[in-house]
């Protein structure tokens, strides 16, 4: 049986979450997670698969055990793969969504103005590229 690893699905020409993608990388050294820019043809390919809009930009999405999270959900599903005390984000999970979505979509609103945006998406250090879907 193949192993199907969980898929984080970014913005790829959001400087946050660029940081954000670096940042998982790096606390994610058992390589658990593999990601796509929502705008590459993977991204795209995944979102409709899970009947979630193509048309999605503002959000992260994981794809973890053939189910698909979004905003809050999903970061705080992948906070608790990561290392060191950052999986103890995940307790936050108790909050109840529509707080948590809340603070999720004000950031997200605002990621461009305060971090800035690039003309393409990112291209993966040759060390990292395998983590990446094509």
């Amino acid at each position: 049986m193949v192993e199907i690893k969980p898929v984080v699905l970014f913005d790829g020409v959001c400087n946050f979450c660029d940081k954000s993608v670096q940042f998982m990388i790096q606390h994610d050294p058992e390589g658990y997670f593999m990601y796509a820019s929502l705008q590459s043809d993977s991204g795209q390919e995944i979102l409709k698969k899970y009947g979630i809009s193509t048309e999605i930009i503002d959000t992260i999405v994981l794809v973890e055990n053939d189910r698909a999270y979004i905003q809050s959900t999903a970061a705080l599903r992948i906070a608790r793969k990561l290392n060191r005390l950052w999986s103890l984000l995940y307790i936050f999970i108790i909050v109840p969504p529509f707080i948590r979505n809340s603070v999720y979509r004000f950031v997200a609103r605002n990621r461009y103005k305060w971090f800035g945006k690039k003309d393409s998406c990112m291209l993966p250090d040759p060390e990292i590229r395998s983590r990446f879907l094509s």
